[in-house]
């Protein structure tokens, strides 16, 4: 991976809606910023601002992770309305733009990894930490992402503090090798593009109700979340789409409650 640098080229976008996913535009640039990009796909932004440029539309970083990964650390700290550009190619898997001479399309179907702390301090749950945050402060925080953002991604995962012990001990030997997960990732896959031509994660709510029949208790169970959790259509079908994918990792043909229940826990 190259190391952090200023801001050079024409690769690099601004601060406003299309700076995240636009990319850049040929012209003065306004200011620059430090950044680390990894090879292989994957883009890592370190800070915001970006650069403003104007004119001739290129891809941004999401259209640079096409078929990869965009990896936004600290999310939180990006201003709310480019986290809000991620909407759009997260539903649709393209970003359009449009200016008063022309209409570009760019493809945009990358996998979003995002990590955050719980809030400013870093140190709010942790049993070992005292948080030094107020609860308005805490709030404010987690309330720079947006519901219809949060909405869009799968799997929430809560990482705890790593015991020192854990920590420089070595692996357990029944530790599972990240080649038998990468064999069993694939196999998953490969049922997937057996059963329907396409990702679990590519279908749409007709192919969702086709390939992915539901038992009485998985209906019920989902009713329950809707009701109680306050799940939108958006997220319901996420959840069923999450709960294929458990089912396919298992070698599983019929997606049950107990897989529907998994993929609950991740929202």
């Amino acid at each position: 991976p190259s190391k952090a640098q200023p801001f050079s080229s024409p690769q690099h976008h601004g601060r406003n809606r299309s700076a995240l996913s636009l990319g850049s535009f040929g012209g003065k640039k306004a200011w620059t910023m430090p950044m680390e990009r990894r090879s292989g796909g994957s883009r890592r932004f370190q800070a915001t601002p970006f650069l403003i440029w104007r004119s001739t539309p290129r891809p941004g970083e999401i259209s640079l992770a096409h078929h990869g990964v965009l990896f936004l650390d600290e999310l939180p700290e990006f201003p709310r309305a480019v986290l809000d550009v991620l909407r759009e190619p997260l539903e649709s898997g393209v970003i359009d733009i449009s200016r008063a001479a022309r209409k570009v399309r760019f493809p945009a179907q990358f996998q979003l990894v995002a990590a955050m702390n719980p809030c400013p301090c870093g140190h709010l749950g942790d049993p070992r930490g005292q948080c030094r945050c107020m609860p308005d402060q805490v709030s404010r925080y987690q309330g720079r992402l947006s519901g219809p953002l949060l909405d869009r991604i799968d799997l929430h995962i809560t990482v705890p503090r790593v015991d020192e012990t854990a920590l420089l001990d070595a692996a357990p030997r029944d530790a599972e090798r990240t080649s038998v997960v990468q064999q069993r990732t694939t196999a998953a896959r490969d049922r997937q593009l057996a059963r329907q031509g396409k990702s679990n994660a590519a279908m749409s709510t007709r192919e969702i109700d086709q390939h992915v029949p539901l038992d009485t208790a998985c209906r019920a169970l989902l009713q329950r979340a809707v009701e109680q959790l306050g799940l939108t259509a958006r997220g319901l079908h996420r959840v069923i789409k999450v709960g294929r994918s458990i089912a396919d990792l298992a070698g599983d043909r019929q997606v049950t409650a107990t897989h529907i229940a998994e993929a609950l826990r991740y929202r």
